[in-house]
């Protein structure tokens, strides 16, 4: 009850404070590239429910929705705004709303999509999919870089699936066995200190 009543006000406060930011980037994405301001994506949330999932578009809408569903750095799908708006990591703030509608969390496991999901080993699944995904977690402070690591290796999607993955899952599976309010707090504090040593 505190974690969601945390979220309802945080995201109800974010949304209102940041709006101006909000504003900004979106007329920066209109007016770099034809399309629409959000990129929406379906994602696995809590007890394997889908949802879709709201994101600043940082790439063009001809080649954001194609079959790829991990990027790169350097990716040619990136638009010149959206190259910024990765780097501040701006294109997750929208995700205030997904916290707000009760889809997400502030603090939580990172949803995936289903075709990574569907690869997730039982147990883990299981444990993963059992609190509400967030917008950041202890996997998403340690692979700030991840596209920066898949940029440099051979096969990005492989890369992924059997590096990336695997130990994401190791750390949200242990959050999840561990977590608490404080705990909470103290990744959120992470995150931000993480940002800004970017």
């Amino acid at each position: 009850m505190m974690k969601r009543l945390f979220d309802i006000i945080v995201s109800l406060l974010g949304l209102i404070l940041l709006s101006p930011l909000f504003l900004a980037v979106a007329v920066a994405i209109k007016r770099d590239s034809p399309g629409p301001v959000f990129f929406r994506q379906v994602r696995v949330g809590k007890d394997g429910r889908s949802f879709r999932i709201h994101k600043f578009r940082s790439m063009t809408v001809s080649k954001a929705h194609n079959s790829k569903e991990i990027t790169v750095s350097g990716d040619a799908r990136i638009t010149r705004s959206g190259a910024w708006i990765r780097h501040w990591k701006l294109d997750e703030l929208p995700q205030l709303i997904d916290v707000f509608l009760g889809d997400m969390s502030v603090v939580g496991p990172r949803p995936e999509v289903p075709r990574y999901v569907a690869v997730y080993p039982e147990d883990l699944r299981r444990i993963v999919l059992s609190v509400r995904p967030g917008i950041t977690d202890l996997a998403s402070i340690r692979f700030r870089h991840e596209n920066d690591l898949l940029a440099r290796a051979s096969d990005p999607e492989r890369a992924y699936r059997e590096q990336i993955l695997p130990e994401k899952l190791r750390l949200q599976s242990e959050y999840v066995r561990t977590r608490s309010f404080v705990g909470d707090l103290g990744i959120v504090i992470a995150t931000f200190t993480a940002l800004f040593k970017r």
